[in-house]
């Protein structure tokens, strides 16, 4: 995929020029200087020869049909230059020039006459308005960053050129390597997704980096890098979550759900693994790149400093991991073989005066445990310590063994020739031991998600999309998009979401008579397609115990309904089953103009309301992502018996929402609803929806 831009067979260069400085002689000498193996054309009509070229008036001109086209021209003739290109035979393209879109309305009707042209004879465009792209393995450098990476088996793919120029600079300090490096501008034609798909196919690459500041489009990267996450690890950062977000929405979920929300949703929903800044995305790319994926979450710590180890085991547990329990024959082998004063539980603590020899008998002895999933070797410089030498042992098992290695080499200048033989040796070193762990965690993450969609499978759900499609018609004629409690409790029911005994009354008698069907005490709520938010309107009551209580509450609800909003349609009141539980929830839908349906989890009452204790999921949902949103909220201890608390039915939680789910598969025109709150009683008596709402496009 896409061999045309990483590995062309001739480059044309679209803008050469012969002036230093000059964006067109920075890439045609980046090409030149990278040793690229191909034929180079550069292109102006104003020069024969530029560095020893020949030098050709336009495309038209080249003998050959140059495989890529780089264009360095001004904004307003890129389009001809593409057509040009188009008629040549080209059929790969990275526009360099920027003035397009970013610039204003002028600019945007340029790039689509850049696209229109494209389309028209089949060239793909990297761009317009970016860096360039750099192939390591090609030897291919067609961008104006001034450096050309080593090669080495992390893929870079930013929105922000500038990023790019800054991480190639420190890189090189690092002596970090990439196979390739894109710079993918304002994606005019060729996206993010697909330059995600090429880096996945590219036997070089063993993970890919993803500088996000928006996709083009969020349905198809959930689709497309789903794959590619089965088969190579994704870590992205997303930058700008910081903005005003969505506008205010009428439900919960609504003013919950935000631009982070949704793209935090969307890495997970694809496998991608998102961080929070870029000292993480690089942490995490070494051990992707360099170590074995790890196999489970236990892990071993090999030391010669306390302190540290400390710090490392307190990390471990923080992070969700486990200190790996060592079997009797390595603990006592470690007991015959180490100092007397050596601690051999885990973590194992060679001491301070420990030689190269020390950490050999420990690691080889830890490392042959199958108990242990992952190795956090320590190095502090103290005086008896050589670093080099330990540092080579390291080497030796990594090498022998084959487990998950990472190293937390601590100092300056004395750990410095330690480290560069790790990083030479493609075993990730990280200043502090709080890092390291925190990668192995992020790859355990990963290890998981691959695990978990090994075994996934599509729930059976019994559904009457009829009942619901005559609703939603019935909504659209009377042009109501706020469908009412009473509507939202008929289409749950056709999904299988159970609602307390309810029966609706418009005038007093019909409610107490409907209240004593029920049986006291019951609830009474406001019908009306124009309140959506009951309690505020005073349109509900609660704990009504006794036909006179009854007829007050009727009363009264009518009085501050009408009080509240004089124009509401009332419809009648619902007169409802008091439900008990063990706690209650909210599961919600907001649909996200990227992404498309939200779904939201969290307990419900104050953890919704103040603490903003949810989570969020992109539609489709199955049974174990359910699982997951669940056991993500902070406060998910209360409904596993928690204390003296019963255990809540989380099983028919999840079953919840994956119908839920299935509701908006069925109907996309939901853009928002709410269950709010579902009463859960105690595990395997299920759930009671008591209050709905579902609001239309």
């Amino acid at each position: 995929m896409f061999e045309g831009f990483f590995s062309p067979e001739s480059v044309a260069v679209v803008g050469a020029s012969r002036e230093p400085g000059k964006l067109g002689w920075q890439i045609l000498s980046n090409i030149i200087l990278g040793r690229y193996q191909g034929k180079i054309y550069p292109v102006n009509p104003k020069a024969t020869e530029i560095s020893g070229l020949k030098c050709y008036p336009d495309i038209s001109s080249i003998p050959d049909v140059p495989e890529l086209a780089v264009i360095v021209v001004p904004a307003k003739i890129v389009a001809s230059v593409i057509e040009e290109c188009g008629k040549k035979g080209t059929k790969a393209a990275v526009v360099i020039s920027a003035g397009f879109k970013e610039s204003g309305l002028e600019g945007k009707k340029r790039e689509q006459e850049l696209i229109e042209a494209a389309k028209k004879y089949g060239c793909r465009i990297i761009g317009p308005n970016c860096l360039g792209i750099i192939d390591t393995y090609s030897n291919l450098n067609v961008s104006f960053a001034p450096v050309m990476p080593e090669k080495g088996s992390i893929a870079f793919i930013s929105q922000s050129g500038a990023l790019i120029t800054a991480i190639l600079d420190w890189s090189t300090k690092q002596k970090i390597g990439f196979s390739r490096i894109v710079s993918i501008g304002n994606m005019a034609d060729v996206s993010e997704s697909e330059l995600i798909e090429s880096c996945a196919v590219d036997e070089k690459t063993r993970v890919i980096l993803f500088y996000v500041e928006g996709v083009k489009d969020g349905r198809d990267f959930i689709d497309r890098v789903s794959k590619v996450t089965l088969k190579k690890p994704v870590i992205a950062i997303k930058a700008g979550l910081t903005g005003s977000g969505s506008k205010a929405a009428s439900s919960h979920t609504g003013s919950l759900a935000g631009m982070a929300e949704a793209y935090a949703a969307a890495f997970k929903k694809a496998g991608v693994l998102q961080v929070s800044n870029m000292e993480e995305l690089f942490d995490l790319s070494l051990v992707f790149a360099y170590q074995p994926l790890i196999k489970g979450d236990k892990i071993a710590i090999v030391t010669n400093a306390g302190g540290p180890a400390v710090l490392a085991t307190d990390a471990v547990e923080k992070h969700g991991l486990k200190m790996a329990t060592f079997s009797n024959e390595t603990m006592d082998t470690l007991k015959k073989n180490l100092p007397p004063a050596a601690n051999t539980h885990n973590p194992v603590d060679v001491l301070g005066d420990a030689t190269e020899q020390e950490y050999k008998i420990a690691l080889e002895n830890v490392m042959n445990e199958n108990c242990v999933d992952g190795i956090l070797v320590i190095v502090t410089p103290q005086t008896m310590t050589r670093p080099l030498d330990i540092a080579h042992v390291v080497v030796e098992n990594n090498s022998e063994y084959k487990k998950t290695v990472i190293t937390s080499f601590m100092g300056g200048v004395s750990v410095e020739d330690a480290i560069n033989f790790l990083k030479q040796s493609r075993i990730p070193n990280y200043d502090f031991p709080e890092r390291a762990v925190r990668s192995l965690r992020r790859m355990v993450d990963y290890t998981r998600f691959l695990d978990r969609k090994k075994g996934t499978k599509t729930e059976e759900i019994i559904v009457n999309k009829n009942i619901v499609s005559k609703i939603f018609q019935e909504a659209r004629k009377s042009e109501n998009k706020n469908l009412t409690d009473y509507q939202a409790r008929e289409i749950f029911a056709s999904y299988g979401i159970r609602g307390p005994k309810r029966y609706l009354a418009k005038k007093v008698d019909e409610a107490v008579n409907n209240a004593r069907r029920i049986g006291y005490p019951v609830a009474a709520k406001i019908v009306s397609p124009d309140i959506l938010h009951k309690t505020e309107s005073g349109g509900v009551k609660i704990n009504i115990m006794s036909d006179t209580e009854m007829e007050k509450a009727f009363n009264e609800i009518i009085k501050s309904v009408k009080e509240y909003m004089p124009s509401a349609r009332i419809e009648g009141i619902e007169i409802q089953e008091m439900v008990k539980g063990v706690q209650e929830v909210i599961i919600g839908v907001k649909k996200d103009i990227q992404f498309g349906h939200l779904l939201m989890f969290g307990l419900g009452g104050i953890f919704v309301e103040v603490l903003k204790d949810v989570t969020f999921g992109i539609v489709p949902v199955d049974k174990q992502e359910a699982l997951e949103m669940i056991k993500e909220v902070k406060s998910y201890k209360l409904l596993t018996g928690f204390r003296n608390l019963p255990e809540a039915d989380i099983d028919a939680i999840a079953d919840t929402i994956v119908k839920i789910s299935r509701l908006c598969e069925d109907f996309p025109e939901i853009k928002e609803l709410d269950i709010n709150p579902l009463t859960v009683k105690e595990k395997g008596k299920g759930v009671v929806m008591v209050d709905a709402r579902i609001i239309l496009e």
